[in-house]
């Protein structure tokens, strides 16, 4: 009887919601603006991804009438502006990707831990003002960022690490990694807050200690909401521009040792976007390949973490 009720209630709700908006009163002209607002939001994000990815398209296609994938992918410089050009985007994307690992290096476990402490050891008190206190570190200009590693981490780390040149992926990856350490701590620790107290309970209904819980069931527990944090962790610092600018040298070479200069995807395209070269050319039209390069990464990236957001929600 309370359920047949219920239902009449609701379809009686239902047709009157549709009889408002049908009629053209206040609040089904409200709900309709409402719903259409939503859905020009929606349709706006797709439509710039759309539009961002036009253009990569355009604007490539004359790029790769000149130079072949093979060489694009197969060759190992990377000289666009030089008198002898090559067009290998190895040399950039391995110092993309040196950069990032030494980023990652360095965010991972002082972002887990911080996430790990504000979430089993903090008070609540303490949180409240410990969590913004290091989000403000993702307020900071990335321009200060890079000129903080070139004249503060460089000189500092050449007298321990020797052969480190004045400009390398080093120092840029260690404040990189430090940059994003609030985005890690801030996902991980929602990630650990979610894990449902019984967990713990029944571990330490086990005889567990608090360290062993932490480690050997909270954590695995909130693995999903952790990939997601460093993944995106990932993107953000393949996508870092002024930082590796600075600080990495500006000079394309394929190499795996961090104390040397190299250049990455992002700070080519500052490079050539500064002006000096013409518009039309190959070497201005090497910008959108390697753009486009930088958006298939990026994609990839954010893909998998989207689909271990989902697994680890389903899961």
């Amino acid at each position: 009887m309370a359920i047949t009720s219920s239902w009449r209630a609701y379809s009686d709700s239902k047709a009157m919601r549709a009889s408002a908006i049908k009629r053209g009163t206040p609040r089904g002209i409200g709900e309709r603006l409402i719903e259409f607002s939503l859905t020009g939001c929606g349709l706006l994000s797709v439509l710039t991804t759309l539009g961002i990815l036009s253009v990569l398209v355009i604007e490539t296609i004359p790029f790769f009438r000149q130079v072949s994938l093979a060489e694009f992918l197969g060759d190992s410089q990377w000289t666009p502006l030089f008198a002898e050009k090559h067009f290998g985007i190895w040399p950039l994307l391995v110092g993309t990707l040196m950069t990032m690992l030494v980023a990652i290096c360095v965010a991972l476990p002082l972002g887990l831990f911080a996430a790990i402490y504000l979430s089993e050891f903090a008070k609540p008190r303490t949180r409240q003002i410990v969590k913004p206190a290091l989000e403000v570190l993702a307020g900071i200009p990335t321009i200060v960022y890079g000129y903080f590693a070139l004249v503060v981490v460089t000189p500092m780390l050449q007298k321990i690490v020797p052969g480190l040149a004045g400009f390398n992926a080093l120092s840029p990856g260690i404040v990189m990694g430090i940059m994003i350490v609030p985005m890690i701590s801030s996902i991980s620790e929602d990630a650990l807050h979610a894990v449902p107290n019984g967990l713990r309970e029944g571990a330490y209904a086990l005889g567990a200690g608090r360290n062993a819980t932490i480690f050997r069931v909270v954590l695995p527990a909130a693995r999903g909401g952790i990939s997601v944090a460093v993944l995106l962790a990932i993107a953000r610092a393949i996508g870092e521009t002024m930082i590796v600018a600075i600080a990495a040298g500006q000079q394309p070479r394929l190499t795996f040792d961090p104390r040397v200069p190299v250049e990455t995807m992002t700070a080519y395209i500052v490079q050539v976007s500064m002006g000096d070269t013409p518009h039309g050319t190959l070497g201005y039209q090497s910008i959108f390949a390697v753009g486009a390069a930088l958006f298939v990464v990026t994609f990839v990236i954010n893909a998998l973490g989207h689909r271990m957001a989902r697994h680890a929600v389903s899961s």
